[in-house]
């Protein structure tokens, strides 16, 4: 059993990332295999609404020159998936979004490869805009035929300067028992 997590922060070690390695503990205490992957810093654009994923169906966007495809056969062979991502402007980094758009197309061009896998999206947030950014990232989760696993309160914590996360006891208790909801989700799945 693995989750694989999708960090959209630029900062790879700031709030966003302490937010997903919180919920890793619970699933590694469950033996559940963790990784993480951090989009900054390596190209990434967006769709380009060319729809070669409907014509090829080889479970790839036609764009090979950035992350993509390495993100979508991380999330095939995946039981789980984190999207997490700092609001920017109410909503989603770009480059989450990035990645949401193309995998979407390529996981309906392709038989929705990711249905029936579980799903968590988490936010890190300075003041506001975090129920839309985890909207957001929920609805990837819901085309794309998931379930979507919540917590004691909505799954982000709130924090600016790095590490401010931690000071959010709230936050930082949702991601506890986000982590425990995963583990316990994927493990019915597979008994």
């Amino acid at each position: 059993m693995k989750v694989v997590a999708f960090n959209g922060s630029a900062r790879r070690e700031g709030n966003t990332s302490i937010l997903i390695k919180a919920v890793f503990a619970e699933l590694q205490k469950e033996g559940i295999e963790t990784e993480l992957v951090n989009l900054s810093g390596k190209p990434l654009r967006g769709c380009m609404a060319c729809y070669g994923c409907f014509q090829n169906k080889n479970k790839r966007c036609v764009v090979e020159d950035d992350l993509v495809n390495d993100a979508i056969a991380k999330m095939i062979a995946a039981d789980g998936i984190i999207l997490a991502s700092p609001v920017y402007v109410a909503d989603v980094s770009s480059e989450m979004k990035a990645l949401i758009d193309r995998a979407c197309l390529v996981s309906k061009a392709n038989g929705d490869i990711f249905s029936r896998k579980v799903g968590a999206a988490v936010a890190a947030v300075r003041r506001g805009g975090a129920i839309h950014a985890v909207d957001t990232m929920n609805h990837f989760f819901g085309i794309s035929q998931m379930y979507t696993v919540g917590s004691c309160y909505w799954n982000f914590a709130f924090g600016r300067e790095i590490g401010e996360v931690l000071k959010d006891e709230e936050g930082m208790r949702t991601m506890k028992v986000l982590g425990e909801n995963m583990a316990w989700a994927i493990k019915k799945m597979h008994s």
